[in-house]
This record gives C-alpha cells, sequence and structure tokens, in this order.
C-alpha cells in the first residue's frame, strides 16, 4: 500500500493553470505500469452511483485515473483518490478551456498515460467542438483500441460515448418536438466521426432518462439515423441514478439501487419486420413508426447494487440477473406509445409487414405517370423512399403523378382526400 507524505499530497492537490487548460493533480507523479481491462460505463446524469464507479476504478488495475471536463473543477480528485476505497496512483482533472487545449503537448501527454478515462458532466457540443478532429480524438481512440483501457461518461460525457450521439449544437430539446418534427433544427446528429469504440458500434446513448423523459427524442433518434443511413442503430437510455457498465465480453451490467429505488436502463432495437423503418420521417413531418405497434423492442433492466441485472450486448436479447421487462414502443402521429411485459424479440425469421394499405388504391405506371385508380377524389400526394424520406409531394390532378424523377426502385405514396382521409400503397418503378 502506497504512503503519501503530507507536503507531497497538499502540493499535488494544488491546481495548475495553464492558457488552455487547468490541471487538478492528486496522488503520486509517478507513472506507473498496471496491468487494465476494457470496458465502457454509460452513467445516467445525476449523483454517480458508487458501485459502478468502483467497478471503473478496479478496472484501471491500481493506474492512473484521467478525469476530462470543459467546465467545473476538481469534484471527482478526491471522490476516485479517497472514498470509494479503491487503491489508485493518481487522479488528475483536466479542465479544457478552449479547443487549442486539444493540440497542447501536456494534455496529450496525460491521456496517453492514463489508465483509465472519465468524461464529466457539461456541454456536449463543448466536448465535440473541442476535440472532434484534433490529436485529442486520436488519443482517446488509442486508449479504446490499443491500450484498451475503460473509459466512461455520465450526463454530457455519457452522451458522446456512442457511435453515433446527439451533439446539441444547437442545443437541447425534448421528446414532443422531436416527436413532432424529426428534422427540426435542434435535431443535430452525428455519427462515425469521434469514438471508435467497438462496444459502442451502431449505438447513441441518452440520460436523464426519467427526468424529463427522453424516450421520445431517442426514438426519433433512431427513427432519424436509420432513414438516412439505411441500417438500424441500437439505444441505451439511463435513468439518472442509474448506470450501464459493460465488460471487455460486451456483456452490460446495470447498477442502481431497485428495488428500493426505481432505476432502471432501457435497451432499445428495431423489431424485425420487413421493411423496418419509419413509414414518416421527413422534414416537417410527423415522426409515425407503427411497424403494427411494435416498431422498437425494448429491455427494461432493473439496476441493482451488485450490478445483477445483465444484458448480453452480443445478441440484444439474452437478458438475465434481475427484474426486466420487454417493452414494445411505437410513434403514432408524434406520439409515443408503449406496451409494457411485450414478448422478446425473435429474428429467426424477419415478419413481413401486414398489409394494412387502403385496397381501394389502385395503380399503373405508363411513360413515367403514376395512374391511380379510386373510387374518390384525391387531393394532395407525398412519396417516400423505402426507408422513409419524403422526396417528392404536391397536388393530385386527374389522379394522375409525373414521377420522371424518380431513381429505380420501391415507394411509399401516401396520398389524401377532400376529408382529409389518408391512404398508403406501396409501388415500384
Amino acid at each position: 500500500m502506497r504512503v503519501f507524505g503530507l507536503f507531497l499530497m497538499s502540493c499535488l492537490s494544488m491546481p495548475a493553470f495553464a492558457q488552455d487548460y487547468t490541471s487538478y493533480f492528486t496522488g503520486d507523479t509517478t507513472d506507473v505500469t498496471v496491468t487494465v481491462q476494457k470496458g465502457t460505463v454509460l452513467m445516467g446524469g445525476a449523483s454517480e452511483n458508487d458501485n459502478a464507479m468502483r467497478w471503473f476504478l478496479e478496472r484501471a488495475g491500481g493506474g492512473d485515473v484521467l478525469v476530462l471536463r470543459t467546465s467545473g473543477e476538481d469534484g471527482y480528485n478526491d471522490y476516485f483518490f479517497e472514498d470509494l476505497g479503491v487503491e489508485i496512483n493518481s487522479v488528475e482533472t483536466i479542465l479544457c478551456n478552449n479547443k487549442d487545449a486539444s493540440f497542447n503537448p501536456y494534455v496529450l501527454r496525460r491521456v496517453a498515460e492514463a489508465d483509465a478515462l472519465w468524461f464529466a458532466g457539461g456541454d456536449q457540443w463543448e466536448y465535440i467542438d473541442y476535440w472532434r478532429d484534433t490529436p485529442m480524438e486520436d488519443a482517446f481512440n488509442v486508449l479504446i483500441n490499443e491500450k484498451q483501457i475503460t473509459i466512461g461518461g455520465t450526463s454530457a460525457g455519457c452522451a458522446i460515448m456512442g457511435q453515433a450521439y446527439f451533439s446539441a449544437e444547437n442545443g437541447t430539446i425534448i421528446s414532443n418536438t422531436a416527436l413532432h418534427n424529426p428534422y427540426h433544427n435542434l435535431v443535430q446528429l452525428g455519427n462515425d466521426d469521434f469514438l471508435n469504440n467497438p462496444a459502442t458500434t451502431n449505438l447513441i446513448t441518452d440520460t436523464h432518462y426519467d427526468n424529463p423523459d427522453r424516450r421520445g427524442r431517442q426514438v426519433t433518434f433512431l427513427a432519424r439515423l436509420m432513414t438516412e443511413y439505411g441500417t438500424p442503430f441500437y439505444g441505451i437510455g439511463v435513468e439518472e441514478y442509474t448506470a450501464v457498465c459493460i465488460d471487455e465480453l460486451n456483456i452490460a451490467h446495470v447498477y442502481g439501487s431497485y428495488p428500493g429505488d426505481d432505476d432502471f436502463a432501457y435497451f432499445l432495437q428495431v423489431n424485425c419486420y420487413s421493411p423496418s423503418g419509419p413509414e414518416v420521417c421527413a422534414d416537417g413531418d410527423l415522426l409515425t413508426w407503427d411497424r403494427n405497434d411494435a416498431a422498437i423492442k425494448v429491455i427494461k433492466m432493473a439496476g441493482t447494487n451488485s450490478g445483477s441485472g445483465m444484458v448480453d450486448l452480443n445478441d440484444w436479447k439474452t437478458a438475465s440477473g434481475a427484474d426486466f421487462t420487454w417493452e414494445n414502443w411505437w410513434v403514432e402521429n408524434a406520439v409515443l406509445k408503449v406496451t409494457t411485459e411485450a414478448t422478446e424479440i425473435d429474428c429467426t425469421t424477419p415478419i413481413e409487414q401486414p398489409d394494412d394499405l387502403n385496397t381501394s388504391l389502385a395503380i399503373n405506371i405508363e411513360q413515367d405517370v403514376l395512374h391511380i385508380y379510386t373510387d374518390v377524389l384525391l387531393q394532395q400526394y407525398k412519396i417516400y423512399t423505402f426507408t422513409g424520406q419524403l422526396i417528392q409531394s404536391g397536388d393530385i390532378f386527374n389522379n394522375s403523378i409525373q414521377i420522371k424523377q424518380l431513381v429505380n426502385g420501391t415507394y411509399l405514396l401516401a396520398t389524401t382526400d377532400a376529408q382529409q382521409n389518408s391512404n398508403f400503397i406501396e409501388f415500384v418503378k
């Protein structure tokens, strides 16, 4: 066990200032060589869960822990170094005062020497703006993929952990606003341009899941990502006093105070329908992602003191160890709906989407003109891609639509009549 002199400890606890950064150091300045374990911690955003933080520190192997932030001070130093009872060599908090810190040799050296890395809460856009496309980003990815340490974060620090992320470049957004327009100016997403962490591939995180309710906005993020990239993404949503710790085997352990407190994490995945993407996900339109009232399958897992609740992220299906339920989530005209105690996901055979298109419509394509046959007078139309992106709209004249600008492919035609009744039919050009 290490014993430190009082003079050494008091000096090293003092902040060191530089123009681009402020450093708060506690512990031994010697860079020790230790054996680390890789992992990822997603913290929900209120006060830290002590047991999850012990899990984080233990994986540093007694080495040096680095905290990065763009606001605040040294609140983690004593907490990590003394309060949790896990022996480590040092804790350093580096406050990045501007983007130039990402090029500072001292800061980059300290990142390279870290045996565990923690992103504090704060402003996630500052994190992205300061660190993306800089030597700091490169240093992070070396830690993750070569040194294979454990990284983690809370609130804004958790929000940047996925391959995809909500950047908050224009500010935050509530669920209701996102659902009413998935392309609202506040819905600013990034993908595959920052952290390269195999544990969070095709994943977007969200925090403070219970205060306020952020389920609707995360579903909107998933809808946007699937529409734009043509592949399903996953989501992990973490309530405020809950943490998800993903180990080297890609098993997620959920920590919290259940059953004393209702602490849960949510694991979201696109259901196995074909097609499975949103029916409507377009700029200015209400999000609709129904898929037979089961567009998203969700594991709601309780967080316990021991982290006994586990979800296998290798298959996103195997769950055990604590109370959990499967839920179905879907969106109808910007309203998120939930069915609790649903059946678990089953992708052994993709489910063909039920034919709920209006059979009173029939179509025929001749010389790039879509002719619609129906008993009612149609007034307006919208044409969506197979993944739900609006690409053409307008008024209908003589129940015919010019489609010469469409490339060959599968589309969804939505029409409305004088009574604003909606009709849908797929067609292939």
